[in-house]
């Protein structure tokens, strides 16, 4: 009587644990059993933090039982959404993460596919732009580095984890633009992610560095790094002590977003569940924690809404990159 009494209960348990895992939470919200990112570029970019950062906050508030992460570099982002593409009847838990390099690097030919070549998930959050140079460095603000550019000419180098005409050379092109001089004679190095960018210049390979504001403020708090410029419209309350380009009279800004894509032919019903909790994400503890550290921004475009925006900036910048001569 016991031992069937036992196994009754066992088999009641185990189907209540795998009912769980299928059924809508008490919230309304679906429980995601396991979830896969793939990270288009190296460790420590900010493609790397933002997955990381979501499946940290997604696992922690239950809103996915666990999740892995895979760092898949090359051809500026297009080897990991050629693997989406060759792979998608297998990737059925999988995202990718990824961000406007997505719509200048289709513009400029970088890889043959575009965001339409992919199943649109979301955008989830936004990331300024900021200008660094070494701790070590004499260049105390953008008037340093203007005249240190001014005197050096070609022989000044800016770095960042995008490819030519991509989005961190674009940035610097704009500030360098608004700032009075000629955004085509910057000497642009470029690296293959964020993370390589960075190394770059604490060896002294490059002069500055452009890149995301949110990769600079962990390594500014580490004093490795001076940040001289950040693209919001006013200070950053993750990093207050970064001054904006505009308050030193350079008339820029700018926000990357960044966002989500699943492989072309994922069911509605997954995307949905997909949807369902990265909106549930943003009410979490866990996600507010991670957004603040990181100095992003909020932004939450699913589905339609995220194409009609993709749609809206590949002709914006578009007409931004011909008119500084990238394409």
């Amino acid at each position: 009587m016991t031992l069937a009494i036992t196994r009754r209960a066992l088999m009641a348990t185990a189907v209540a644990l795998v009912a769980f895992t299928g059924m809508a939470r008490a919230d309304g919200n679906q429980m995601i059993e396991q979830l896969h990112f793939i990270i288009p570029g190296g460790a420590g970019g900010g493609w790397d933090g933002t997955a990381r950062g979501t499946g940290e906050a997604l696992t922690e508030s239950g809103l996915v039982g666990s999740a892995s992460y895979e760092n898949m570099s090359g051809g500026g982002g297009g080897v990991a959404i050629g693997y989406m593409i060759e792979n998608a009847e297998s990737l059925d838990n999988t995202l990718m993460v990824n961000s406007t390099p997505i719509v200048i690097r289709s513009l400029t030919g970088v890889f043959p596919q575009s965001f339409r070549d992919l199943t649109l998930v979301a955008g989830t959050i936004g990331d300024y732009a900021a200008l660094v140079v070494p701790a070590s460095s004499d260049i105390m603000d953008m008037a340093g580095l203007l005249a240190a550019y001014q005197q050096q000419g070609p022989d000044f180098a800016v770095g960042g984890g995008s490819v030519p005409g991509g989005m961190d050379h674009l940035v610097a092109a704009m500030v360098m633009q608004a700032a009075g001089e000629d955004p085509i004679a910057l000497n642009y190095i470029p690296y293959d992610a964020g993370g390589e960018a960075m190394a770059g210049l604490l060896s002294g390979e490059i002069d500055a560095l452009s890149t995301g504001f949110s990769e600079a403020i962990a390594l500014a708090d580490q004093g490795e790094v001076r940040i001289l410029g950040v693209t919001a419209p006013a200070r950053v309350a993750a990093y207050e002590a970064a001054p904006t380009f505009v308050e030193q009279g350079i008339d820029t800004t700018f926000v990357n977003w960044r966002g989500f894509f699943a492989a072309p032919g994922t069911s509605q019903e997954r995307v949905d569940q997909y949807v369902g909790a990265l909106r549930a994400m943003y009410d979490t503890e866990a996600w507010e924690e991670v957004r603040a550290r990181n100095g992003w921004v909020n932004i939450f475009n699913p589905g339609g809404e995220f194409r009609t925006f993709l749609e809206a900036q590949e002709q914006e910048i578009g007409g931004l990159m011909r008119t500084l001569g990238f394409l």
